[in-house]
C-alpha cells in the first residue's frame, strides 16, 4: 500500500444528471477531501457525449483516480447529440472516451484497493436489465410492458436506449451477464470486491418505488447471487434517486445517486456528497438521507 492510498478513501456519486444547471454546479463543486480519494462515478452523468467529457473530465483532473461504470442515460442516443452512434458501439464510443481521460470503465483491468493490507477488486460492471423485475400480477416480458403502457410508466430507454447489434436490450443484457460473470469468476483469485453497477444488482431496493411498473428497468434477476458469490465489501449503484444505505445477506449495499433537483431539492442533507465505501464507515443500519 501506497502512503498516498494509506491517507485516501474510496467515495462514490452517481446520477450526475448535469444536463440541469444545479446539477452542474454540483459537479463545479465537487472536490475530494484527500488528495489520495478515489472516486466512482456509477453511472447517468449525462445524456450528450459533451456533457459526458466535460464532466469526467474535470473530476479526473481533481480525483487521484476516477473508476466510471455507465448508466442508461449515457446509452441513449437523443437527437440532439452530434454523437448519433447508438447501443453497443455508443458505449465502445464512452469507453475510448474515459481511457483518454484516464478514468476506468468495465473494459479495463479492475483496479485494486488496499484497505489495511487486503487487496479488494474494485469492479465497474455493464450489464443492463431484462424486464425481470416485474410487477406484480405479471408473468411474462410482454405483460410487464403491457401494463407499464397501460399505466402510463414508461421508461425513456424504450425510446432512446438502442440495443444494435442486438435484437433487444434484453438480449443485451444477457451477453454482458455472461461476459462480466465470467470475467470476475476469473480474475477474482478469492479477493474480495466493490461491485459498482448503474442499476441494483438486487431487486429488493426497487420494492420502494412509488411506480412498482418502473422496476422492469432498473436491473436483473440473473445478479441476485453476485454479492455473496463474488464476496462483496460493498456494492454501489445508483439510477433509483433514493440515496440510501441497505444491507441484504450481510452485504451493504449504497445508493449514491444525486437525481434531479426536484428530488435533491427535498433533501435535508446537501447535495452531491460523494459517500464513503471503504475503508467502511462506521456499521449502520439501513438508512435513507
Amino acid at each position: 500500500m501506497t502512503a498516498r492510498q494509506a491517507a485516501g478513501r474510496l467515495v462514490a456519486i452517481s446520477d450526475l444528471h448535469v444536463i440541469y444547471q444545479e446539477n452542474r454546479d454540483i459537479v463545479e463543486r465537487l472536490r475530494p477531501e484527500r488528495e489520495a480519494d478515489w472516486l466512482i462515478v456509477a453511472g447517468d452523468v449525462g445524456e450528450l457525449i459533451a456533457d459526458v467529457e466535460w464532466a469526467l473530465r474535470l473530476l479526473a483532473g481533481r480525483f487521484a483516480r476516477v473508476i466510471w461504470a455507465p448508466g442508461n442515460h449515457e446509452l441513449w442516443t437523443p437527437r440532439e447529440d452530434p454523437v448519433q452512434l447508438r447501443g453497443q458501439a455508443r458505449y465502445e464510443a464512452l469507453v475510448e472516451l474515459c481511457r483518454g481521460l484516464g478514468v476506468l470503465t468495465p473494459e479495463d483491468p479492475y483496479p485494486v484497493w488496499d484497505l489495511d493490507g487486503e487487496p479488494v477488486l474494485v469492479a465497474p460492471l455493464h450489464v443492463l436489465y431484462d424486464y425481470s423485475f416485474r410487477p406484480p400480477g405479471t408473468w411474462t416480458r410482454e405483460q410487464a410492458l403491457a401494463r407499464a403502457y397501460e399505466t402510463g410508466v414508461v421508461c425513456t430507454d424504450e425510446m432512446l436506449l438502442h440495443p444494435d447489434p442486438y435484437p433487444t436490450r434484453d438480449a443485451w443484457c444477457r451477453a454482458r451477464v455472461a461476459h462480466t460473470e465470467q470475467r470476475l469468476a476469473a480474475e477474482r483469485a478469492g479477493r474480495r470486491t466493490v461491485l459498482v453497477n448503474h442499476f441494483p444488482l438486487v431487486r429488493e431496493p426497487t420494492r420502494v418505488l412509488r411506480y412498482p411498473e418502473f422496476a422492469q428497468w432498473c436491473g436483473t434477476e440473473a445478479t441476485a447471487d453476485w454479492h455473496v458469490r463474488f464476496e462483496a465489501a460493498a456494492v454501489v449503484y445508483g439510477h433509483l434517486h433514493i440515496p440510501r444505505t441497505t444491507w441484504y445477506d450481510g452485504v451493504r449495499f449504497e445508493e449514491v445517486s444525486v437525481g434531479y433537483p426536484r428530488e435533491w431539492r427535498r433533501r435535508s442533507t446537501v447535495p452531491g456528497r460523494p459517500r464513503q465505501i471503504l475503508p467502511p464507515p462506521p456499521s449502520r443500519g439501513s438508512t435513507s438521507q
